[in-house]
């Protein structure tokens, strides 16, 4: 139960109870400790867990810093498509009406064409719909989706600081646990070789 407490968090959906908190308390002196509040005001520090306790909150945590990575690393790709698109935008105007150019059909084949419309340009605007836009409501569409962007991947990027830090918490923890855990065998060895 003690393990369950502290894996919730407010920014991942996970199985415990939603009357169940997690905090981060410092001292200066110590490292932050993870401390869950439960309804009935119980608190569990870090130090109170066991090493197979700490190993499991530490995977994890492993899982959600690999989840938001992942979420924050496929916004930025979308970001940067729409850029993409937005800057591609600049071409459209009346010096290059009748240029030839390149007309992507898949990714990797092309067909040649002519520039005869600058003024209206198809936007995917998502689930394979297109709109008929003109280039100022397009740059002004990918604008939109670029900030929207921005702002999710604000959103996600303290979490991804918060499960880092309590990652490292965790860790830190674990090792101070296995360093007195070898103290005290060694302590045990040291004792039994004197009385032999």
């Amino acid at each position: 139960m003690l393990g369950a407490l502290i894996l919730q968090s407010k920014y991942v959906n996970s199985a415990t109870p939603a009357h169940c908190s997690t905090h981060w308390l410092t001292n200066g002196a110590h490292p932050p400790r993870l401390v869950a509040h439960h309804a009935s005001n119980m608190a569990v520090n870090l130090t109170d867990l066991s090493l197979p306790q700490l190993e499991g909150l530490k995977g994890q945590l492993d899982q959600e810093v690999e989840f938001l990575t992942s979420s924050i690393s496929q916004l930025k790709v979308a970001q940067n498509k729409f850029v993409e698109a937005k800057d591609s935008l600049n071409v459209l105007n009346s010096n290059n009406k009748g240029k030839e150019l390149l007309v992507p059909l898949t990714s990797s084949m092309y067909v040649p064409g002519t520039l005869n419309d600058v003024e209206y340009v198809l936007v995917d605007v998502g689930t394979g719909y297109y709109v008929e836009k003109n280039v100022d409501d397009s740059k002004a569409f990918f604008k939109r989706k670029i900030d929207f962007l921005t702002k999710q991947i604000e959103k996600i990027q303290p979490a991804l600081q918060e499960k880092h830090a309590m990652k490292q918490a965790v860790i830190e923890v674990m090792n101070m646990k296995i360093q007195q855990l070898q103290q005290s065998q060694q302590a045990s060895q040291m004792v039994g070789s004197t009385k032999a």
